[in-house]
């Protein structure tokens, strides 16, 4: 029988990195900006945090039952999935909206492509747009901090800073003390999240500061707030952990630059111009359907690659 000696091109680089150390990090990384939330929204962020995430491994566990897969819960890619659609949520949201978001997330973004590397969109992200569209309502409801520890009705029908910035402090943008989603509201912790993960070798600044850099830019020449629009919505949370995802972003170091940069303009365009106060999602998931057309035009030549001449 005739051997088949397959070999690949160089380099030829070994990586200790594994999927499940790798989503270990981004847990690690999220937990601060996570345990804040749950400080400062209650009971209820917990318990939102706690469905989100067991949601999204039993939609992954059963769906891998059911077609007859190895089963893939153990690489925690299903729990940082859950864990990054709880943090774009509002404390305010019904559970079982919670839960369907979680169930679209693994199912229909993820595994439905393949699984893990096949996805073309981030999962969290595309779900929370899918809960954004089809529970407005819920999903526009915000608490105010420590409102738990109160009785009061008014408590949580509080807006944005995004929505209404007339009184808070760029000290309380940053630090947290304001309402939003669970895990947007302090900037000093998810940038804190995002240096650990650069050091850890986990993802590159080159995502996270054109996209931030490109919105404060923006803003400043269209004379907004910038504490404000860096610190006072999804931002933060969006560009360090979701624009950066391995399989959705460019591969390329001047094709992150151009999706950074892209996510940027489109979320100043929609903030500024559109009917919401928030375009971040929006933003990456449209680069993410544009990231294929990045990665090709992008792409290095091959070392002593010449061009064939047209033929006469």
């Amino acid at each position: 029988m005739k051997e088949i000696l397959k070999v690949s091109s160089s380099p030829h680089i070994r990586c200790e990195d594994s999927t499940r150390g790798i989503m270990a990090d981004v847990i690690i990384a999220l937990c601060p900006a996570a345990i804040y939330g749950c400080i400062l929204f209650g009971p209820k962020a917990l318990l939102l945090l706690a469905v989100t995430i067991l949601t999204a491994v039993a939609a992954e566990a059963v769906w891998n039952v059911i077609l007859r897969k190895k089963q893939t819960i153990g690489d925690l890619s299903a729990v940082v999935t859950g864990l990054l659609l709880g943090m774009n949520l509002s404390s305010e949201v019904p559970l079982w909206i919670a839960a369907i978001g979680s169930i679209a997330a693994v199912i229909v973004v993820k595994q439905m492509f393949g699984g893990l590397g096949f996805n073309f969109a981030n999962p969290a992200i595309t779900a929370r747009i899918v809960l954004l569209v089809s529970f407005a309502s819920h999903m526009s409801k915000y608490a105010e901090p420590f409102a738990w520890l109160s009785n009061s009705v008014d408590a949580v029908t509080s807006a944005t800073p995004l929505a209404d910035s007339s009184n808070i402090t760029l000290k309380q943008l940053f630090f947290g003390m304001h309402s939003g989603a669970i895990g947007e509201t302090s900037a000093f912790l998810l940038i804190i999240g995002g240096i650990y993960l650069i050091l850890r070798g986990v993802i590159k600044p080159h995502i996270p500061v054109a996209f931030i850099g490109t919105v404060a830019l923006l803003s400043l020449i269209d004379g907004q707030n910038l504490g404000v629009a860096i610190f006072g919505g999804g931002l933060m949370l969006g560009a360090i952990f979701m624009a950066t995802d391995y399989v959705t972003s460019p591969t390329t170091k001047s094709g992150k630059i151009i999706f950074g940069v892209g996510c940027g303009i489109i979320t100043f365009v929609i903030r500024r111009f559109g009917s919401l106060p928030e375009g971040v999602s929006y933003s990456i998931l449209i680069m993410n359907i544009l990231t294929p057309h990045i990665n090709r035009l992008t792409l290095s030549k091959p070392f002593g690659f010449i061009k064939e001449a047209a033929e006469k």
